[in-house]
């Protein structure tokens, strides 16, 4: 038997689905990679589970097997061996060749499932009973356990694990499932059969594949007889580490309400995570604000919170442990995580006084703190946020981007059993510099091979239907390698006045999918004309050429550290995402655009040429991103010819890039180049905005005047140095008029048990200052202002209560007021502000009467 062995591959995905492989499971794999070869594959995977549908962190620490962290150990079938293989490799390798017991292994399976209309999967149960394996020992579960979803729709499967009894000589199919430390799942094999499709339904995969995935850690811990992953060898170096570092006593193993204190815990997930800090940010994801970097912030926060708050170990301690997480693992990468780490983990002090659901919402969306840790942070302190505000914030906002009619797994299996080619999509690359300087784009018929609408192939569309458009040859550019689709229109012949606008292009497994919405009946076997939009597509190539100097510019003189992390070009604009590790990025952004301006101004010749795949990996200074590309593979080079590059014959820097996109014949036609934005978007990772051309000279960043970035970010320091001059001198001012009104109050007052009056000022500001002076010199009276701006009818309030006061809330008492003048109000237990809306004087002079009543109410109350 052959198989492909892959290692080390990065779970960006978050979960146990491994997104290299994404696109054979798909039924899309670009037909001139390596990958579409691919049938039998074993691979060690890197994998972290903290986000999404598969998400361990909350149960991490708690017991004794589950890791943010851990390595998976997979084979995979692409259409290839199925149950049988399966199971019979996988229960030879774990009897056999590691000697583990038999009578210590249960397998569960697929009990069916009646409301998605599924049956019992009899066929592995009775597999596992053929091959010896005891009946009391093959266990049948639900949806929950032995179904495999990644998610919301794609591919999914039953699937059969195989769990391990640490105890031995009993019965303990009881605990299979059960939450067992004693019981634990360690091999997972999922046979995709099905796919999950928008609608809900389940259809069944064209292509039957099986994922099998086996954890290192708990294999580990089996192997040298433990009962508990962190007593292995894999996490004792760490625990001892950590051990020495801390004023906790040593950790002892202990789970549940035996662990005191939690300290237990906390050594387990200090060990967990840090491995997946080190390994995560040695593979380029840092701490951040979206996506798998968030989740890594947040795996960050709770470790500083477990290590500080319950080890007891000073700041910056995760730091000193990296070393020994270097040590443990055979990564070679993993080493360069140290030095960075000394600027990553940073210990928080956390302060928590009063928490609105949107200071929450900001912690957690901002600041990466995880939702059910400030619930737990918040309990300890005995208070808690508003559920219902909570949810509302974090109701994932609409997406109002047309979707693409896309091809789904059956249709592409139907196509290929149907002998439909490939879309032949090189004449998008079949344009030249005519005499007068000006690009000519050669004309393209085709020949409609199939239509796609409405989920299926069909064979004709009629007029204001939507649907994919497969031709047998195109030169509209399918939006892929960071450049925009295409645009333009198709006629068809006899019909050159009926137009069917083209509004996207895809690619999908090898056919172009043209999003067209007919303007008149299209069958299959039609001949069309195809009409580029050629302004647009200029704008892409201007633009995508103008993304290749700018990362040569970027690496030529901030260095290597530069590393691309993504591109988007479109007609108007590009954007450009990298990673650096230079402090004060926006000092260079001047000479970044000169550079690139003098290799426009050199009108230097862009050459392309497609070569093989390994030959291309062999030129110095070639930039590449994590991508799978296709074998041959095109090379875009500035001013100096891929051959020389070949040859090494060339000693000159040149912009050389592995690209699919379509490119200029020469830089000349960028014209101008100005960076309009740049800003970092999470730790170590900045996007820069750059217009072109025409735009780049009129651009206009404060709506009157152009100016490039650089030069903004000059008036930008002058600008924030005069405001917080102005905010200074307006807060000064501020304080003095709050002390002379408190002053006034004073006297008016005197020491009463509740405060309430009326104070002439438009600021919401110099009212709740006021407030506070009144109530420092005040210290066990209510206190509650008012002010009525008359022209507009609104009421400003602000007030204070003693704190511990048993008389009331702050927010209450606001609220109450300004919810009888229509209003609102927010604040905490001890101050609170508001507004609302009085008509008339006498309504004011009525709610001064109500607050006052209010208050000395639940004064009287408390007494």
């Amino acid at each position: 038997m052959l198989f492909k062995c892959v290692f080390g591959l990065w779970d960006s995905s978050l979960n146990q689905f491994c997104r290299k492989f994404k696109p054979i499971l798909l039924g899309c794999p670009d037909p001139r990679s390596e990958m579409a070869s691919y049938r039998r594959v074993v691979n060690s995977q890197k994998c972290v589970r903290a986000g999404g549908k598969h998400n361990d962190l909350e149960d991490v620490g708690k017991d004794v097997y589950h890791h943010t962290f851990f390595e998976m150990l997979g084979n995979w079938s692409f259409g290839d061996y199925f149950k049988v293989e399966a199971c019979a490799m996988a229960w030879q390798l774990l009897t056999e060749e590691y000697g583990i017991p038999a009578d210590r292994l249960y397998v569960s399976y697929f009990s069916g499932d009646v409301a998605n209309g599924l049956p019992a999967d009899e066929e592995t149960r009775q597999i596992w009973l053929s091959m010896g394996v005891r009946p009391d020992h093959v266990l049948p579960f639900g949806m929950k356990d032995n179904f495999w979803e990644m998610g919301e729709t794609g591919p999914c499967g039953p699937c059969t694990e195989i769990h391990y009894d640490h105890v031995g000589n009993r019965n303990a199919s009881s605990l299979v499932n059960a939450d067992s430390p004693d019981v634990v799942e360690i091999w997972n094999l999922v046979f995709m059969q099905y796919n999950r499709e928008v609608s809900g339904s389940l259809r069944p995969l064209p292509q039957c594949s099986v994922d099998t995935g086996m954890g290192l850690e708990r294999l580990v811990t089996i192997l040298q007889g433990k009962r508990s992953n962190y007593d292995t060898d894999l996490f004792t170096p760490l625990l001892t580490a950590i051990h020495q570092c801390s004023k906790a006593p040593a950790y002892q193993g202990r789970t549940g309400e035996t662990d005191v204190g939690q300290v237990d815990m906390a050594y387990r997930v200090v060990a967990d995570h840090i491995r997946t800090l080190s390994v995560c940010i040695a593979d380029g994801v840092y701490p951040g604000m979206t996506g798998a970097e968030l989740v890594l912030r947040r795996i960050l926060r709770r470790a500083v919170r477990f290590s500080t708050e319950v080890l007891q170990a000073p700041e910056g301690s995760l730091a000193s442990l990296v070393p020994t997480v270097v040590h443990l693992f055979l990564y070679a990468d993993i080493s360069l995580c140290v030095f960075f780490f000394i600027f990553v983990l940073i210990s928080v002090s956390i302060v928590l006084l009063f928490l609105s659901a949107s200071v929450a919402w900001s912690l957690h969306r901002n600041l990466g703190f995880p939702l059910d840790l400030i619930d737990l942070m918040l309990e300890e302190k005995g208070k808690m946020v508003d559920k219902k505000e909570m949810a509302l914030r974090s109701q994932p906002e609409e997406d109002d981007e047309d979707r693409v009619d896309q091809l789904d797994l059956h249709s592409l299996a139907e196509l290929q059993s149907q002998g439909v080619p490939h879309t032949d999509d090189s004449p998008k690359y079949c344009y030249s510099l005519g005499t007068d300087g000006k690009y000519v784009f050669q004309p393209c018929r085709a020949s409609v091979l199939a239509l796609y609408c409405d989920g299926s192939l069909v064979s004709e569309v009629s007029e204001g239907q939507r649907c994919g458009v497969i031709l047998d040859q195109t030169s509209f550019y399918a939006e892929q390698g960071g450049q925009a689709h295409d645009q333009g229109y198709f006629t068809k012949d006899g019909l050159q006045d009926v137009l069917f606008p083209v509004k996207s292009v895809r690619l999908a497994g090898g056919y172009v999918v043209h999003q067209v919405t007919a303007a008149e009946t299209l069958r299959t076997g039609d001949q069309v004309q195809l009409n580029l939009d050629e302004a647009n597509r200029m704008g892409c190539m201007v633009k995508h050429t103008a993304t290749h100097l700018l990362n040569f510019a970027l690496r030529e003189l901030l260095g290597p550290s530069v590393s691309q992390r993504g591109s988007h070009c479109t007609a108007n604009r590009l954007r450009f995402d990298f990673s650096v590790k230079v402090q004060w990025l926006s000092d260079y952004l001047q000479q970044v655009e000169e550079l690139v301006q003098d290799i426009i101004h050199q009108n230097a010749e862009v050459y392309v040429e497609e070569i093989p795949l390994s030959k291309a990996k062999q030129i110095t200074g070639l930039r590449t991103i994590d991508e799978v590309y296709p074998d041959p593979v095109r090379v875009v080079s500035v001013a100096v010819p891929v051959s020389d590059l070949l040859n090494s014959n060339s000693t000159e820097q040149a912009s050389v890039e592995l690209c699919c996109g379509t490119h200029l014949l020469r830089t000349g036609a960028i014209r101008d180049f100005v960076i309009v934005s740049e800003r970092q978007m999470v730790k170590g990772i900045s996007r820069i905005i750059a217009v072109t051309g025409d735009e780049a000279k009129k651009f206009d960043i404060f709506d009157i005047t152009p100016i490039p970035q650089w030069q903004r970010r000059e008036l930008q320091t002058r600008l924030k140095a005069m405001q917080k001059t102005s905010n200074n001198t307006i807060r000064k001012l501020e304080i003095k008029e709050a002390a002379l009104k408190a002053k006034e109050l004073l006297v008016k007052h005197s020491n009463k048990p509740v405060v309430v009056d009326l104070i002439h000022t438009d600021s919401i500001s110099v009212l709740m200052k006021t407030v506070l002076q009144l109530s420092k010199s005040t210290p066990d009276s209510m206190v509650m202002l008012l002010s009525h701006l008359q022209f507009s009818g609104k009421v400003l309030c602000a007030c204070q209560v003693p704190k511990g006061s048993a008389s009331g809330s702050a927010l209450k008492w606001a609220h109450s007021v300004c919810a009888r003048l229509g209003g609102n109000a927010d604040g905490s237990t001890d101050v609170a502000k508001g507004e609302g809306k009085a008509a008339k004087l006498t309504d004011i002079t009525d709610i001064l009467h109500w607050a006052e009543e209010f208050a000395q109410n639940k004064i009287r109350k408390a007494s």
